[in-house]
């Protein structure tokens, strides 16, 4: 459990860091912080949501958000993992739409 923590505590770091390591590369989607700030809080809900789902830790599933619009990307076993990864991720509050971009092994299917 210690590691999974770890994990968490470097992936939020991580978000914070790139949004104040890049102000200049904003590129005016956003009308103010708190509306990026509820997307980093978004993203980091999502992103544990998933990690914290068995069936879908061997994955690399990427969650980007941007003005409440969650976009999934990556590559899954099946189309049951991507019905996964969606559910997970409708559990999340914020959320006013999911762009579902994961496809799977060997057909590239969405």
């Amino acid at each position: 459990m210690g590691q999974l923590d770890c994990t968490r505590r470097f992936f939020v770091f991580f978000l914070v860091s790139q949004i104040a390591s890049f102000p200049g590369c904003a590129t005016g989607k956003y009308e103010g912080s708190r509306e990026q700030y509820d997307d980093i809080v978004i993203t980091t809900k999502v992103h544990e949501a998933i990690i914290d789902e068995p069936s879908l830790r061997p994955f690399e599933i990427n969650v980007r958000t941007v003005k409440g619009v969650v976009e999934l990307s990556g590559t899954v076993n099946s189309r049951d993992d991507i019905d996964k990864a969606l559910a997970v991720a409708r559990g999340i509050s914020g959320i006013r739409f999911i762009k579902n971009d994961m496809r799977t092994l060997g057909t590239g299917d969405y």
